[in-house]
């Protein structure tokens, strides 16, 4: 037996209990310490489990299928505004998941004023990209460049005219794709929204206590942020209503 599991072993017998729970968690793998928590969920300890997959998110180990579990713990406590806001997270890189659909669609209908999304007229044309995440329309790009350009040299030594057909088909290709890939980057690059987390909250007119309300907002609603002035954000609406509130009361959704 080597020297550091025998240490290992005394020390889980002489800390206390929690000190030993706490060495437990540190010793388990990101799979179990999420299996686990999905053991939570199934035995209906929706907190225990929340906290479980927080904790793999905290430390750095991120899925599509982790945002959707949480955002399932969530759902069940009946924080709908955390419920969405990691529906969301998950959505971005598993969007064309059928419960995921579902179960966001579910969130927002209980939700007191249901978000609305505005789209670009770039967003109308190119209409496909919210069914696929960022990596997808990467590595498309990337497969579509390599044989558009592999397809250019071969150019130079065959000239037959099925190639000509060829290069034009890829180049269409090409261009397509390499416009969706800027614009998915763009929009990932460029995504400021927030969810609302409080059950109400007002948007005042500036960046402090008892100024102005100017209008008020309720869990679960997403909102663009523009600035932060101390523990304040300003923020708007698609209807390009805008206005402070605090810092504490939103969570971004790309963190």
């Amino acid at each position: 037996m080597r020297r550091s599991t025998v240490c290992a072993l005394i020390l889980a017998l002489l800390l206390p209990t929690g000190f030993s729970g706490a060495a437990d968690t540190i010793l388990q793998s990101p799979e179990e310490r999420f299996y686990a928590a999905n053991q939570a969920y199934r035995e209906a300890r929706f907190a225990e489990a929340a906290q479980g997959y927080e904790a793999l998110i905290h430390d750095g180990w991120c899925s599509g299928d982790l945002y959707f579990n949480l955002g399932n713990a969530y759902l069940k406590l009946d924080q709908l505004g955390r419920a969405i806001l990691h529906y969301e997270r998950a959505r971005d890189l598993i969007p064309r998941d059928p419960d995921l659909v579902h179960n966001l669609e579910f969130a927002r209908e209980r939700l007191v004023d249901p978000p609305s999304e505005s789209k670009g007229s770039l967003q109308a044309v190119f209409f496909w990209l919210s069914t696929f995440s960022p990596g997808e329309v990467f590595w498309g790009f990337a497969v579509i460049n390599a044989l558009f350009w592999g397809i250019v040299l071969l150019r130079f030594w065959v000239s037959r005219e099925w190639i000509y057909y060829l290069l034009m088909t890829f180049g269409v290709l090409w261009l397509v794709v390499g416009l969706s890939f800027a614009l998915k980057w763009h929009a990932a690059s460029t995504d400021r929204r927030a969810v609302v987390l409080v059950s109400e909250a007002d948007v005042l007119a500036g960046p402090a206590e008892g100024d102005t309300a100017l209008f008020r907002l309720y869990e679960g609603a997403i909102l663009e942020t523009e600035r932060c002035e101390g523990d304040w954000v300003l923020v708007h609406l698609p209807d390009k209503k805008r206005g402070w509130i605090p810092m504490e009361q939103i969570e971004a959704i790309r963190p």
